[in-house]
Order: structure tokens, then sequence, then C-alpha cells
């Protein structure tokens, strides 16, 4: 039997870190690092601001998914540029030092939050749907401008920036999850979550489809969301390259 592929979760002993920690571990030999340990896998206890103090978790890995971050979006900059950019940036150079051949990177919907304060999509996420067709909304794709709405995303800009250097120039294959709304419920707490949300079922299904997609993919942008019914951010870049095929339907919670 062929042995399971190991992956390194950084942010392991968060909220996306446990969950995977439990979906994953079945088909993947996983080991985390954190500032706390994980309660889900084997870890490390370490900072991912400190270059030095995690080069020796990704030693012989197949693959990382980065987690690791302030995760509120409402982050101020201090704490991003302090925490987030450190972080994100060790991450793949430790990963290129340790010849590591996939890193998967937590981007986020942020990425191009501001694309929400213009119709159609203001009025989605504020739960009017008056006038509207979920059939026919325009909708935003990965290859459309960056456009963040605050430090948070911005500095989730700078690890897709990130990512596409280290595969362009050290051919590290890298990709990028804009993970929309993902809760400890796994369902919508208010109107534009209706549109944004991503159950755990579908981010596991994402991740575990980027994580076994061919070594000849090297680089990618996905938004992850679910099929919902409102959603507006594009994913047929995602299904038609790592075959994501999300389920959940956020309209069954309504």
């Amino acid at each position: 039997m062929a042995r399971k592929k190991r992956v390194l979760i950084t942010g392991a002993s968060g909220t996306i870190g446990s969950l995977l920690g439990r979906a994953l571990a079945d088909d993947y030999d996983l080991t985390g690092i954190d500032v706390r340990p994980a309660t889900e896998m084997e870890s490390v206890v370490a900072d991912m601001t400190d270059a030095g103090a995690i080069k020796g978790a990704f030693a012989n890995q197949d693959a990382v998914i980065d987690l690791a971050a302030a995760s509120s979006a409402d982050t101020p900059w201090d704490s991003v540029y302090k925490n987030n950019v450190a972080a994100t940036y060790n991450a793949l150079e430790a990963a290129r030092e340790a010849s590591v051949k996939r890193l998967i990177f937590a981007s986020s919907n942020h990425v191009t939050g501001m694309y929400e304060t213009d119709a159609p999509y203001s009025s989605i996420v504020a739960g009017d749907y008056s006038g509207l067709d979920p059939s026919d909304i325009p909708m935003i794709t990965t290859d459309m401008p960056i456009r963040p709405d605050g430090p948070y995303g911005i500095a989730k800009a700078f690890g897709e920036a990130s990512g596409r250097y280290f595969s362009d120039n050290f051919g590290l294959s890298v990709m990028c999850l804009r993970i929309g709304t993902l809760n400890r419920e796994s369902r919508p707490s208010n109107p534009r979550q209706f549109a944004t949300l991503l159950t755990h079922h579908d981010l596991a299904h994402l991740v575990d489809r980027c994580l076994s997609a061919p070594d000849e993919v090297r680089f990618g942008i996905f938004y992850g969301v679910s099929n919902n019914q409102w959603r507006f951010w594009d994913v047929s870049n995602a299904t038609e390259t790592v075959g994501y095929q999300p389920q959940d339907n956020a309209e069954l919670w309504r």
C-alpha cells in the first residue's frame, strides 16, 4: 500500500486547523505547528513569525496547509504586519528550503471584499433580493482586479503575490484559497452568509482536491464557497483545475 502523503498544517490549533485535522486524518499523515498544542494531530509548539523555530517542522513534508494568521477580518494593521505577513512569508520560505512540493495558502474573500459595495452584491449581502435572479448574478472571478477591504485583506493579497513568486521562481506548487464564511456552526448566521457560506464538508473537499491535484498544477487561486443559491464568487476554475464540486447550499438553513 502506498504511503500516505505527509502534510503539515500551520495554525493547527485554530478552528479550520482542527476541522481539517478531523476530516483529513484517514487519508493523510498529518502534523501541526502552532503557538498552542493542536488537539487533532501531533504538533510542534512554535511561532510562525520565528523563522528559525519552525524550520524543523517542514522537513520531510509532502505538502503544507498554511493557516497561521490572526484570523479576524477586523485585525488592525500593526497585528497583521507583525503576525500575518511574517508568518505567510516564513511558511513559503521554509517550504522552499525543505523542498516541499505543494503549499496550500488560506487566503480570504476579503482580498476582493470591496466588490460588495457595488450592485448587485451590496443588495445580496444585505439580504435584499428584490428584482434579482440568482441565476443571472455576474460572478466575481479570480481574474478580476483585487479590491481588499482592509488590512487583513491586504495581507492575504500579499500572500497570494508571494505564493506566485515562490511558484514562478522556485517551482513550489502554490494554491491560494479565498475562503468564504466558515464558522464553527457550519451554517449561516446573518443575511450575507447565505451567499458566502463555506461549510466544513465543502472546505475539506476543496483542500483534499488541492492536495490530490497533479504535480503539473503549479499555481492557482480558487474561491472557497459552497454551492449557495445566492453566491457571487465563481468556482468554475477550481472545478476545472482540481475537481472541486461543492455540495452544500445555505438555503437549507433559510
